[in-house]
């Protein structure tokens, strides 16, 4: 490396996951236990990421199988990347997430940032231990789009595959390009250290504006935020557990519907119950494809294309704002 000042910086924020951890045997790649590794180690064994125009930081954030992931580190998460965002010397950020709930996070951090600058999730299918872990690759690859000039808002990498934080959705228990876009398609591709770029960046929906407020869920408490739950349409199914959160207290509740969203009839009932008696009603589908396509006269108010743990942690900002306004 040259004697030449490196002018701006990429932060590398780790919160865990499979591509931090560990396995007894590295031929493991399942009885391995996540988290384990800080981000400064997955750093320092990536001599490659030293050959960078950008100078590079790294910071531990949280240290946690993503299967675990919380409010708390959410709210963290938050506001660690806005601080690094507000920095002129910052190009980009990429973060080291678990893959079970990557895409949770991604469309939360889009919708209460809407970063100006490239947020790049990445991970890993087989830990770090693995004979050939996936992980260093996918590193290297949310570098080089973090690096990327024109880049901007939360996105995710994995296989070599860029997705956009509203449409990424994991698909596969183990295979290593473990993701879709579903019926957007990836944003594009990272080819050898450059983008092969097929749609525009993502930026807030229109429709989620008021989601996108600054500094709401990055200044609430973990018991400031609102209880929002998701249940699913099934043959058979029927009104208990929906009457039963509702008496619990939960304020939104999100249904996983089948088809175009339909609902079996009891289920429907108790859910209309509920949002008579002041829970928040969002209709998604089951079905990995396609959208819930909305008609005159609905009762229930549809996704607006979101799965249903994206719809659900919608639900939860935008309930969380009309609290902060009151």
């Amino acid at each position: 490396m040259s004697g030449k000042i490196k002018s701006k910086k990429i932060v590398i924020l780790g919160t865990g996951g499979t591509i931090a951890g560990t396995a007894a045997q590295a031929g493991d790649n399942l009885g391995y236990t996540a988290a384990q590794v800080g981000i400064g180690q997955l750093v320092a064994a990536l001599p490659a990421l030293a050959s960078s125009r950008f100078e590079l930081l790294s910071e531990q954030v949280a240290q946690v199988d993503s299967k675990d992931m919380d409010f708390g580190v959410w709210r963290a998460l938050a506001q660690r990347v806005a601080h690094w965002l507000a920095q002129d010397q910052v190009q980009g950020i990429v973060i080291t997430h678990g893959t079970d709930t990557l895409e949770e996070t991604a469309f939360f951090l889009q919708a209460v940032l809407d970063p100006a600058k490239p947020v790049v999730l990445t991970c890993a299918m087989r830990p770090a231990t693995a004979l050939a872990p996936d992980g260093p690759q996918n590193m290297l690859d949310a570098v080089a789009v973090a690096s990327h000039a024109g880049a901007r808002g939360v996105v995710a990498v994995c296989a070599g595959v860029i997705h956009g934080a509203f449409d990424v959705q994991k698909v596969h228990t183990y295979r290593l390009d473990a993701f879709s876009s579903r019926d957007a398609g990836p944003l594009g591709y990272v080819e050898e250290d450059r983008l092969c770029l097929l749609r525009n960046w993502p930026s807030a929906h229109a429709g989620y504006g008021p989601l996108a407020i600054k500094n709401i869920a990055i200044e609430a408490q973990d018991q400031s935020w609102p209880r929002v739950e998701i249940v699913m349409n099934y043959a058979g199914a029927d009104g208990r557990a929906v009457r039963a959160l509702a008496a619990d207290g939960v304020q939104g509740l999100v249904v996983a519907g089948t088809g175009n969203g339909t609902l079996h009839h009891a289920l429907e009932v108790a859910l209309l119950e509920a949002q008579a008696g002041g829970v928040r009603v969002v209709r998604a589908t089951r079905c990995l494809e396609g959208r819930v396509l909305p008609k005159a006269g609905d009762a229930l108010a549809d996704s607006q294309g979101l799965s249903p743990v994206k719809a659900r942690v919608a639900l939860m900002l935008e309930l969380l704002s009309k609290v902060a306004k009151a």
